[in-house]
C-alpha cells in the first residue's frame, strides 16, 4: 500500500526516516539540547539535511516526570509546527501526543501526522486526525496511561496481541473516516513491554508487516537495546543501527530516529542488497 502524508507520497518499497525532535527539557537521551525553539529548528533543518522526509515534534517526555498539562504542551509543540512548516513546505511533520486538542491544534498549524504513542488513550485524537485529513500512527502500548511504565507485564502471545490491538486501532480509525493511506501501525518497542517482549517483536515483525498497513518502528536507543547489550543511552547506537537493517529487511518502512544520518545509511544499504535501490556508484571492475 503507498502511504501518503501531507504533500508526499512514499511507495512500497521505499524507507523513510523519522527524525525525533523533542522540545522538552528531560527527554531521556539528549537532555534537553533541543528544548530551545532555536535549538529544536536547528535540529530540524540538520536532519533534513541529513535525508529525514518526515519530522516527529514531541513535547512531552514518553516515561514518568514532571506532569505536563495540555497548555504547556501545546506551548512547546505548536509554534514549532508553524516555524518548521514555513521553512520546509514539502516536509511531512508529525506530532508524538495521546491528546484530541493538542492534535487540533497542531493540525491547524499545519502538521500531516498525529503520533499516537499511547495507543489511543484518547480516542479523540484519531476524529482529530480524521477531521483534518491527517494520517495517524496506531501504536500498541499493552494498554498502559501515558507516561507510566509495564511491571511485570505478561502476554500468552506478544505478537498475536499486538496484531490484534493495531488491527483494532486502525479499523476504527478507518471508521471515523482517516484516510487508509494515511494509517501506520506501530508496535511500540519498550511501551508496555518487558525487553525480551521486545526482542520477541523484532524477529517476528513480518507477522505484522504482513498487515495491509505500513509499519513504523521507534527503536532509537531504547531500553531493549540498552538491556540486549548493558549499555546507557549514549552508547546504543550500532544496538539501534542492527536492529533498524533487521527491521528493514522484514518489511518496516517507518524509521523513527535519533541519529538520521547513520539510519539513512543503513536504509539505503539494506534497499541496495534487497534490490530496490541501486548503488550510488557502480565502478567496481568495469575499468
Amino acid at each position: 500500500m503507498s502511504l501518503r502524508l501531507g504533500r508526499r507520497s512514499f511507495h512500497a518499497d521505499e524507507l523513510v526516516v523519522m527524525a525525533i525532535v523533542n522540545r522538552t527539557p528531560d527527554s531521556f537521551y539528549d537532555r534537553g539540547a533541543t528544548y530551545q525553539l532555536g535549538a529544536a529548528l536547528d535540529a530540524v533543518d540538520r536532519a533534513v539535511a541529513d535525508g529525514a522526509a518526515i519530522i516527529d515534534v514531541g513535547g512531552v517526555k514518553a516515561g514518568p516526570g514532571a506532569e505536563v498539562d495540555a497548555a504547556e504542551e501545546q506551548r512547546r509543540t505548536v509554534g514549532l509546527v508553524a516555524a518548521v512548516r514555513a521553512r520546509h513546505p514539502e516536509l511531512v511533520i508529525s506530532v508524538d501526543t495521546w491528546r484530541a486538542e493538542v492534535g487540533r491544534a497542531v493540525l491547524a498549524e499545519g502538521a500531516d501526522l498525529l503520533n499516537d504513542t499511547w495507543g489511543g488513550y484518547d480516542p479523540g485524537l484519531a476524529e482529530a486526525a480524521a477531521a483534518a485529513g491527517a494520517g495517524l500512527v496506531c501504536a500498541h502500548a499493552g494498554g498502559l496511561a501515558p507516561r507510566t511504565r509495564p511491571h511485570r507485564v505478561e502476554y500468552r502471545d506478544v505478537l498475536a496481541d499486538v496484531r490484534a490491538t493495531l488491527t483494532g486501532l486502525a479499523d476504527r480509525a478507518l471508521a471515523v473516516g482517516v484516510r487508509r493511506d494515511g494509517i501506520l501501525l506501530d508496535p511500540a518497542h519498550d511501551f508496555g513491554k518487558n525487553t525480551r517482549h521486545s526482542l520477541e517483536l523484532t524477529r517476528r515483525l513480518a507477522e505484522l508487516t504482513a498487515l495491509p498497513w505500513p509499519v513504523l518502528v521507534s527503536l532509537s536507543r531504547k531500553d531493549f537495546l540498552g538491556e540486549t547489550l548493558d549499555l546507557p543511552p549514549a552508547d546504543r547506537l550500532e544496538g539501534t543501527l542492527a536492529a533498524t537493517a533487521l527491521c528493514a529487511w522484514l518489511g518496516a518502512r517507518v524509521f523513527r530516529a535519533h541519529d538520521v544520518r547513520a539510519t539513512r545509511r543503513v536504509l539505503d544499504t539494506v534497499a541496495a542488497v534487497r534490490g530496490t535501490r541501486p548503488p550510488a556508484a557502480a565502478r567496481r571492475g568495469l575499468a
